[in-house]
């Protein structure tokens, strides 16, 4: 398995936008799958910001990415880590650890000091890499964690 980023492998993104629509869309039910679709195309563009990795071997395992902002209500928080994925079958193997901890590596190496993340129910999976508890507050109607690690 490797880490690479998404711009070196664009076929993935149409599946990852499912998996992250299947997984997170009752976050935000006003977005469509093709919505996400076409907002995650920025992500190959050469900005770092917002960027997607992705853990491949023959097949695709997961991702995590680095973006502007991923929660409307919190926008003066930037930038943040999100759509940390690990499809279920390759689940409780270190991969999203991997991915959590090049995407933190990457951030550092583009110069961010401080990221932010929110969980509805992983909060001490990123403990255990070192983020801390912002503030749990709810999130269109959801109880999350807001947290955040400094590089």
């Amino acid at each position: 398995m490797q880490i690479i980023n998404l711009k070196e492998v664009p076929g993935h993104l149409e599946t990852l936008a499912n998996w992250h629509h299947e997984q997170w869309s009752y976050l935000n039910p006003e977005k469509t799958l093709a919505e996400r679709i076409e907002k995650m195309q920025s992500h190959l563009m050469p900005d770092f910001i917002p960027t997607t990795f992705v853990a491949v071997g023959q097949e695709l395992f997961g991702s995590a990415a680095i973006i502007e902002c991923d929660m409307d209500t919190r926008k003066e928080l930037s930038p943040w880590l999100a759509s940390v994925f690990v499809a279920p079958e390759f689940r409780k193997q270190g991969i999203g650890s991997r991915l959590v901890l090049h995407a933190m590596e990457q951030a550092k190496n583009n110069k961010i000091k401080t990221l932010y993340l929110y969980t509805p129910d992983r909060d001490a999976f990123y403990a255990r890499l070192g983020w801390s508890k912002l503030e749990k507050t709810d999130y269109h109607g959801y109880p999350v964690t807001i947290m955040s690690v400094n590089l």
